[in-house]
């Protein structure tokens, strides 16, 4: 598979840059064909502006989202965006490298998919109608893609749980997850995440890196999180609310928006019945 991972940490020293240079070479020693995007090296300019969009006239006033369709229509984007662009197009699999900062990811990593998930690229993809509202959640100019994120955090894991006092550590990249990475079409991954990086010793490190090459190892047959696509019928259109009767009625917040193990064997059926036999999929009357 090709691989980009895009990576935000100002030192290549630090145990990111560790972990980062682990990934690569696991990913290498499969047969991967690897290119990484340092960020903080490429000197990246993480803000939009009028600078972004050369052919908007000075006196026009900056409208980003219809400047940045325009430029992408036109082929008129910064030469910068264009070839991260052209990286993501070329991946396989999409992977985002970074420590958990103020519990959100560094600005020139944001300013990164500010820049480059133009309109007409990563969003204002596909038609809008009542039936479908765009190609996007689950479809869209990436779609067939896999992406995850590597996190690093200084707390511990206790911290980030259901009851902690961060919040779960799932609700806290699901605008990443959800928004960032599913939005244009990506299948995502579980993350990696790494806890209490700042207290680390070298045996500590080499735990965290066996896990890391395990999960680049796995890269290919790693179950996607279950998100719910927009335009697979379980939202009404255009409210984009969830339809009656599904999902956990004990569910709460972001977890709505995750189809149960029933569901989704229960849209598979058909398929694994004309593949197999009928019955094929029936394990077990009380699945969970």
């Amino acid at each position: 598979m090709k691989v980009l991972l895009v990576f935000a940490h100002p030192e290549p020293r630090s145990l990111n840059g560790a972990l980062r240079d682990a990934a690569v070479k696991e990913l290498g020693t499969q047969g991967h064909e690897v290119r990484v995007s340092d960020l903080y090296a490429m000197r990246w300019k993480s803000e939009v502006d009028r600078a972004d969009f050369p052919s908007l006239t000075p006196d026009s006033r900056l409208k980003v989202a219809a400047a940045s369709g325009e430029a992408f229509s036109a082929n008129a984007l910064t030469q910068d965006v264009k070839a991260e662009q052209e990286k993501l197009l070329w991946a396989d699999v999409l992977i985002l490298q970074f420590p958990l900062w103020w519990y959100a990811m560094p600005a020139i990593l944001k300013g990164w998919v500010d820049r480059v998930y133009a309109y007409g690229f990563a969003y204002g993809v596909g038609e809008h109608n009542d039936k479908r509202w765009g190609d996007r959640f689950g479809e869209g100019t990436l779609a067939g893609k896999r992406a995850m994120l590597i996190v690093t955090t200084g707390g511990w894991e206790e911290h980030y749980s259901a009851r902690g006092i961060n919040g779960p550590i799932d609700d806290l990249l699901f605008p990443i997850n959800h928004g960032i990475l599913f939005y244009p079409g990506y299948d995502v991954l579980p993350p990696f995440v790494a806890y209490r990086v700042d207290r680390l010793d070298q045996a500590g490190f080499e735990s965290v890196a066996d896990r890391l090459r395990e999960r680049m190892r796995t890269l290919a047959t790693t179950p996607p999180i279950p998100y719910r696509r927009q335009n697979g019928g379980d939202y009404l259109i255009p409210s984009m609310q969830l339809r009656s009767g599904l999902g956990d009625p004990n569910a709460t917040g972001f977890g709505h928006h995750l189809a149960r193990n029933a569901e989704v064997l229960d849209k598979a059926r058909p398929i694994i019945d004309e593949v197999l036999g009928p019955g094929a999929c029936e394990v077990s009357p009380t699945r969970p």
